[in-house]
């Protein structure tokens, strides 16, 4: 119980720090709604589910046996943040004539899970930061390591995805502001661009620990 304890705090630690998965959530609910910034939420629960059954699978380990592997998983994931971002640039143009003619698109919720799901899978970091955190809490001397693994993977979904539908639903909020200012609106599109390829620059010069 106290191990659990442990193990939650050093969840909620994570998911409080700001990162492209959190700029994602927000910008997501800000223009599309809740209902999208959720879909984006699921996107990132399921992309954590596979971290943590690929971290069963050991390809930690073969990203320290084979550096380049780790590169093409990190490239990958920079040039996927960098192109959400400058979108987010084009849609700042778009949404103030949007705005104009009270018409926006309809969000695609496909599309939402898509983006959380890749943006998340594709950090190599978010697959090494699960290789380090679970076995911490692993005890051999208690019951099958693979069910304890089950059973931390599983509150760590959950415990992301409780986070991020807090992010969703007062992204969303804002989100309602924003569609009566719009130049603020305008601000957030860039600001949140503006951030999400600033991840993209970090992620690509990040290095193995």
């Amino acid at each position: 119980m106290e191990d659990l304890a442990l193990y939650l705090l050093a969840l909620s630690m994570i998911f409080l720090m700001p990162g492209p998965d959190m700029i994602l959530l927000l910008q997501t609910g800000a223009r599309q709604g809740r209902t999208a910034a959720l879909a984006t939420a699921l996107g990132l629960a399921i992309a954590r589910a596979c971290h943590v059954a690929l971290t069963a699978m050991g390809l930690a380990t073969l990203f320290k046996i084979l550096p380049w592997t780790f590169d093409v998983v990190k490239y990958a994931g920079a040039a996927y943040l960098l192109w959400i971002g400058l979108q987010m640039f084009k849609i700042s143009g778009e949404s103030s004539c949007a705005t104009e003619d009270n018409h926006l698109p309809p969000p695609s919720l496909r599309a939402a899970v898509r983006r959380g799901l890749l943006t998340n899978l594709l950090n190599p970091k978010a697959l090494l930061f699960c290789s380090v955190l679970l076995p911490q809490f692993l005890d051999p001397n208690r019951s099958s390591v693979w069910e304890q693994l089950a059973v931390l993977g599983a509150v760590l979904v959950i415990t992301g995805l409780a986070f991020d539908s807090v992010y969703a639903t007062a992204s969303a909020w804002v989100g309602r502001w924003l569609e009566r200012n719009a130049k603020a609106q305008r601000i957030q599109q860039w600001l949140f661009g503006t951030l999400l390829i600033g991840f993209a620059v970090r992620l690509a010069f990040i290095q193995q620990g």
